[in-house]
């Protein structure tokens, strides 16, 4: 699509072959020692200087002979040589005199007698040129070792010693200058120091992960200093920096707020290539060429940023250093440990005609390999630290149904017959039991769905263990009625691991003076619920009815949250004025708690749980005193005395 006078809102495919076509040869060459060049391109063929070896030498420890004095040698008859027709040779000696070398395994000296030399007895006959090295056998003077395009590496820096080359020509590795723009964000530095900072700034993280993933390609990067919004201020500096490095890099000002003057300016010095990319996300970057120099534009939210670095930073770096641009250069740039195919968990829809990067997590039940995706808004850094892998889907494809199949190309190795899976209940103590579990070389991986998915999950064998705390209104008990409903006759376990009080989570000090569910249904406070599904709103659906309410009384009913943290962080942002959840929650953001349920948290394992391999770290995790002090330091919890199967 052309508007302004460039493409908008191109696929990737073509942003990558724009810049391909516009930089794709624009390539510099320097001249290095072998050894200074690993991780550089060779820039031309390389030949060989000197013969290697340059005489003739022995192939092995043994005894330099003439062959035609060994015929019929055999171990049932040997032949003895006189001292004066053999001579001792270690490997790599020069062989003088002679057309053969015997191993000195086939042979044995017999001792001197009298006046009589030592002999040589030879058990093997050999052929002229038996275990010796001849000239030039491994290197010819003049014959080509390498060919343009071809990758130093430290097989060729020992070879190129031996041939006599001690200079090579080499596509030079771009510098690369990353310029942060942003009246928003503050310096790293100062960020660490604990100043308290009002609301708006936020930390100049991209440059930290650009540096990082650069180091990890083998690039150089500079980072300039913070520049404010002003068109004036960037452009000289932009308009500087392209004169100076190979390539440069904008950081924000790329979507069209009216701080944001990156298109103007690139306009307005150069020559743009493109702006807006269909992927997700990673959308608002762009393009120039200034004064022939690559200027891309990275979009603000380090998520959006961290895509287009692997997308279309990464293949210009490749190409303007000499490498052959991989189809598959992404799982490179992002620092590919493999790649394997999983089985979807849940439904997921990607925007139309957008290519989408879903940063998911693995887990092995039962033989399948299953995966979900993690949050995906591009300010979220969390997702892409925690992942397994990602997956990059095309924008071919809108829906991709649970049970589908992806290709995950994995960032890290996690030992998936060590991973336990649980879903559940979300609670934070759970989240205290990974640290513990990969101390004991097991790992446990956590996907809060709520009481009824973890149950759900666990009867469609998506997971090894969940947790639940389900209310019956008709009894009054928790968890047995729904166990019985998911299990369908399966002899599932369960453990009681604590009590947890619930209520309601205001903002500190209380301010709308909010005492009880009356109030929430005043039309005073806006409300912040749980997903359905959850224990959490099973209670509170339960508490409005005993109040005789009903959820069209309650401004905010329909607003939903997924952990007790989300709903209290939206609490304490002003989001939302209250919301149902754990003391723990409203303790760890400093919020007023209103008690109202003490209720029991249950642990329910599949019936092989026992089988699995990280099943005894996990009971041994649960059982540990360190995880008990830990979980009754939060507030809000109390841990029963014995562990064991609980009947509420």
């Amino acid at each position: 699509m052309v508007r302004a006078g460039y493409p908008e809102h191109v696929s990737l495919s073509d942003a990558l072959r724009l810049l391909m076509d516009e930089f794709g040869d624009a390539r510099r060459t320097e001249e290095m020692r072998p050894g200074d060049a690993l991780g550089f391109v060779l820039a031309s063929d390389v030949f060989s200087l000197r013969n290697v070896p340059h005489y003739t030498a022995s192939a092995v420890d043994g005894y330099a002979v003439a062959s035609r004095d060994t015929a019929g040698a055999s171990p049932a008859t040997p032949v003895t040589l006189g001292r004066e027709k053999y001579s001792w040779v270690n490997t790599g000696m020069p062989v003088n005199g002679a057309d053969s070398v015997v191993m000195v395994e086939d042979t044995s000296l017999e001792p001197a007698r009298g006046g009589t030399p030592e002999g040589l007895k030879i058990f093997r006959s050999l052929t002229q040129g038996d275990n010796v090295r001849a000239v030039g056998e491994d290197v010819m003077n003049g014959q080509m070792l390498a060919c343009e395009g071809d990758p130093m590496t430290p097989a060729l820096v020992s070879l190129f010693l031996c041939a006599g080359i001690g200079s090579v020509s080499v596509y030079s590795k771009p510098r690369t200058l990353f310029i942060p723009t942003g009246n928003e964000i503050v310096p790293g530095e100062r960020w660490l120091l604990g100043d308290v900072f009002e609301p708006g700034l936020v930390a100049e993280s991209n440059s930290a992960y650009a540096s990082s993933i650069f180091s990890s390609w083998g690039y150089p990067l500079d980072v300039g200093p913070i520049l404010p919004d002003e068109p004036r201020v960037i452009a000289e500096a932009v308009e500087r920096a392209s004169a100076e490095y190979g390539l440069v890099l904008v950081s924000a000002g790329s979507a069209k707020g009216r701080r944001d003057h990156s298109a103007d300016i690139f306009a307005s010095l150069g020559r743009m290539l493109f702006r807006y990319v269909r992927m997700k996300p990673g959308r608002p970057a762009m393009a120039a060429s200034v004064g022939g120099t690559p200027v891309i534009c990275l979009p603000g939210f380090p998520m959006s940023c961290a895509v287009a670095l692997w997308s279309l930073v990464y293949p210009v770096l490749r190409a303007l250093s000499g490498w052959r641009v991989s189809p598959d250069y992404i799982s490179e740039a992002m620092g590919s440990r493999g790649n394997l195919e999983a089985s979807l968990m849940v439904q997921h829809s990607s925007p139309q005609g957008m290519a989408e990067c879903l940063r998911v997590k693995c887990a092995d039940v039962e033989g399948r390999l299953l995966c979900w995706p993690l949050p995906t808004g591009a300010s979220v850094l969390w997702a892409l630290a925690e992942a397994d892998g990602i997956a990059m889907l095309s924008e071919e494809h809108l829906e991709r149904p649970m049970g589908s199949a992806i290709r995950v190309s994995l960032t890290r190795r996690p030992d998936f017959g060590m991973r336990l899976l649980f879903q559940g209940s979300d609670d934070p103590a759970v989240g205290l039991l990974v640290s513990s579990m990969r101390g004991l070389g097991a790992d446990l991986a956590i996907r809060a769905v709520g009481s009824m998915g973890g149950l759900a999950a666990l009867g469609r064998g998506e997971a090894h263990l969940a947790a639940a705390h389900l209310l019956d209104e008709c009894d009054g008990t928790y968890n047995t009625s729904y166990i019985d409903r998911f299990a369908k006759g399966r002899r599932w376990r369960r453990r009681l691991i604590f009590y947890r009080e619930q209520g309601i989570i205001t903002a500190i000090g209380n301010p709308m003076e909010i005492s009880g569910f009356a109030d929430l249904a005043s039309g005073r406070a806006v409300f912040e619920n749980r997903q359905p599904g959850a224990g959490t709103r099973v209670l509170f659906d339960y508490m409005l009815r005993e109040n005789g309410l009903g959820s069209s009384d309650i401004p905010g009913y329909d607003r939903v949250s997924i952990t007790h943290m989300e709903a209290a962080n939206k609490v304490a942002s002003g989001v939302a004025d209250a919301t149902l959840g754990i003391k723990a929650a409203a303790d760890a953001l400093g919020l007023h708690f209103i008690p109202i349920a003490r209720e029991p948290y249950e642990l329910v394992f599949s019936e092989r749980f026992d089988e699995h391999p990280a099943a005894a770290a996990l009971i041994a995790s649960l059982e540990s005193a360190e995880w008990r002090d830990a979980v009754s330091a939060m507030g809000g919890y109390e841990l029963p005395a014995e562990e064991g199967r609980s009947d509420p």
